[in-house]
């Protein structure tokens, strides 16, 4: 497959990022080790003057050393004979611009120097997470000694840009800082390695060019190299790696760089200025599910129209940071971090923080659970749960540090909606209330185990669902990975059910007369009550002994148009030493006639794992036919229960001073991710129930506690 043009040459860059999230998997990590990182480099190896350019993260390095040092070796020699470059980047692989720049700088500079220290190299450039790029980020990267980072060249064309001025880089500054911005081709990150080898060398042929200035950039994830679904076939057992290098060794005019050569060997093509972005399809996924339909529709209507290469650099998704508009829950983790990070960096201001403290922040900003699209892993609760436990792990740290009372109480605007919320913590655990939506708990973190049973996910659409109820079952295999998708197994439509609000716990229903428990796990049951996510006012109070939390709506149950006026006090006591908290309902009807109530609190407790055998309900004792976490049922005559986890090692209880009808069912998600559509188990709730006919007031005490088991 010998084509040559003595008169034009094409300089390229082949780079890979190779990424795993904290807590993935062991038999992630190993499978991608044998599927992409290993034969990758060793047919890589075998090819000598074939130049590559990698970037790993901190955590994979780490895991590389411990498990592989073979591979490692490898590394190390390509490195000395000139053949592999290696790109620095946040240690933990944290989307730099929504972190504070302390932390960018300080996770750079972490996997620069354990680069330095492993392969005696000093990286120049670096690869810049999801390519969530910000104008900002100039000044952190240059203090960071960052000479140059790649961009998707829609960054470029976003400016104005078209092909033939993309074939090189270009220089940036803020506040009189410069770095040197490459972009990356979109034709080769979609074409390699997923089309024919011809395709990719006809490309290169048509860029090239007499004065042998030009450079294209071929940038993406190395896991797309054999762990991406079929990839493994195509590169390995069919030969397009081998293949590749042969190509470029075969055609003298196809000249292989590293990104280092590029800056050093060709001049800057001008000053830029660019735009907020990422890569298309991120700033797709960032959209409402309506905005990301509408885009899809016109881009399509754009490519039949046969506009799409003149007109697709005025079209343009959505912006990163609104994640967090979109998901509640990735917003509050956002702001947990944020508020651990800022506390350390004021101590800092004061004493030196030993290093263990800002690795646990730092691991605490992986970029994977904070996002959603066909990657993120915010719906994954095995990739949440390393963060907040990362974060948890670091306030112990700072609590051990700074010495504060037994219990601290705080209200302020925690998450940044215009409302305050009330923040417990102690050192034993932390109470997040939102008073303003419901009187909700929404974080609940027992710090002796470093997590939060609260760190759940609830039920929205999303803009792929319609594809998977109109179709089901296995969708079309498409061109690249972005489009093809599969279901793991069948029927899944049948899961997808959207909640009307966000699930937390001290959630305050009241059902109509012939709700199920099918309806109500569903989110399609009649709620007569407007407290579900309605304001409470509030009231705190703090003793010797511990704190009230009173919070109260005067509220209503709607039969039909009319309103029959009822107020719902709830108080929260935590005593100091507690583990848990009581709370204390009464419901008081504010008209002369006496109305008959059903009324639920709702609790939610994420335990990680609904099938497993050692997570599991104990309710009195009782033989349950299904006690796994994930199981539904009704329990009549209820007083005590208890969810157990022995992976984790803690059980919560709940101890009810009225018996109750125990309902109880799972939140499970219906995603998207690279291997296909899947359910994926997010949380138990538990909503002990109540009829009566309410005179003037009824009174119904909940106590939850947590605790560490026993060992064994």
């Amino acid at each position: 497959m010998r084509l040559s043009d003595k008169m034009k040459t094409i300089n390229t860059v082949f780079a890979v990022h190779n990424h795993q999230p904290i807590g993935n998997f062991e038999k992630v990590f190993e499978e991608a080790y044998q599927h992409s990182y290993k034969p990758f480099l060793d047919v890589l190896s075998g090819h000598p003057a074939i130049k590559i350019t990698q970037h790993w993260t901190g955590t994979l390095l780490e895991w590389l050393v411990a498990k592989h040092p073979e591979l490692v070796e490898k590394m190390r020699e390509m490195v000395k004979r000139g053949q592999l470059e290696l790109l620095t980047g946040s240690y933990y692989e944290a989307i730099l611009a929504i972190i504070p720049e302390s932390d960018r700088i300080g996770q750079i500079n972490k996997l620069s120097d354990y680069i330095h220290k492993i392969f005696d190299y000093e990286p120049r450039g670096m690869w810049l997470a999801e390519r969530v790029w910000e104008q900002q980020l100039v000044a952190s990267l240059a203090k960071a000694g960052v000479e140059f980072v790649t961009v998707d060249d829609t960054h470029f064309r976003h400016v104005g840009l078209h092909d033939e001025e993309l074939l090189g880089y270009y220089i940036t500054e803020e506040q009189g800082q410069t770095l040197r911005v490459l972009p990356i081709d979109k034709m080769l990150r979609y074409t390699v390695p997923f089309r024919p080898l011809e395709e990719t060398l006809h490309y290169l042929q048509n860029v090239s060019f007499e004065n042998g200035m030009r450079v294209v950039i071929n940038a993406d994830d190395g896991e797309k190299f054999g762990v991406w679904p079929k990839t493994y076939d195509t590169v390995y057992t069919n030969g397009w790696l081998e293949s590749f290098c042969k190509m470029v060794e075969e055609n003298a005019w196809i000249r292989m760089l590293h990104l280092s050569d590029v800056v050093d060997t060709f001049p800057p093509q001008g000053r830029i200025y660019l735009p907020t972005a990422s890569y298309p399809e991120m700033l797709k996924w960032a959209l409402n599910p309506t905005a990301f339909l509408q885009l899809e529709n016109f881009e399509r209507e754009l490519k039949e129209r046969h506009h799409d290469e003149e007109h697709m650099m005025f079209v343009r998704g959505g912006y990163w940071r609104n994640f967090l508009a979109k998901y509640p829950e990735s917003n509050h983790m956002h702001k947990k971090m944020l508020r651990i990070a800022k506390r350390a960096e004021r101590l800092s201001g004061k004493q030196l923080l030993p290093q263990d403290v800002l690795d646990n922040i730092w691991a605490g900003q992986c970029n994977d659970p904070y996002w959603h699209g066909v990657f993120g892993g915010l719906y994954l609760p095995n990739l949440r749960f390393p963060v907040y436990r990362s974060l948890l792990q670091a306030e112990s740290k700072l609590d051990a540090i700074e010495k504060l009372p037994p219990i601290r109480v705080e209200e302020s605007d925690f998450d940044c909606d215009g409302m305050n919320e009330i923040l417990l913590e102690s050192d034993i655990m932390n109470l997040y209330f939102k008073p303003e939506v419901g009187g909700s708990l929404v974080e609940f973190d027992y710090k002796p185990a470093a997590f939060n049973l609260l760190d759940i996910l609830s039920r929205r659409e999303e803009g792929y669902h319609r594809r998977l109820m109109a179709q089901g079952g296995k969708l079309e295999d498409a061109a690249n990975i972005h489009d093809s998708v599969l279901v793991k197994e069948l029927g899944l439509e049948n899961h997808l059910h959207f909640d009307w609000y966000r699930h937390a716990s001290l959630i305050d229903h009241f059902f109509g007369p012939d709700t199920t428990l099918e309806q109500y796990a569903q989110c399609k049951y009649l709620e007569l009550g407007d407290f579900v996510n309605q304001p409470y006012t509030h009231k705190v109070s703090v003793g010797k002994d511990g704190v009230k939390i009173t919070m109260r709506r005067d509220g209503a149950l709607w039969f039909g148009e009319k309103p029959h006026r009822i107020t719902v006090q709830k108080v929260v006591t935590v005593k100091k030493g507690d583990s848990g908290f009581t709370v204390d309902y009464t419901i008081s009807n504010r008209e002369q006639n006496a109305v008959d109530i059903w009324f639920g609190a709702e609790f939610c407790v994420g335990m990680m794992a609904g099938d497993a055998h050692d997570r599991y309900y104990e309710i009195e004792k009782r033989p349950l036919e299904d006690k796994r976490l994930r199981s539904t049922g009704v329990e009549e005559n209820v007083k005590r229960f208890g969810l157990v986890d022995e992976w984790l090692g803690i059980e919560t209880t709940f101890v009810l001073k009225q018996p109750a009808a125990l309902w109880r069912h799972p939140i499970e998600t219906v995603s998207l991710s690279e291997a296909g559509f899947e359910r994926i188990y997010q949380c138990s709730v538990v909503t002990p129930t109540w009829k009566t006919t309410l005179l003037k007031e009824v009174k119904y005490q909940v106590v939850q506690k947590v605790r560490l088991l026993s060992p064994a």
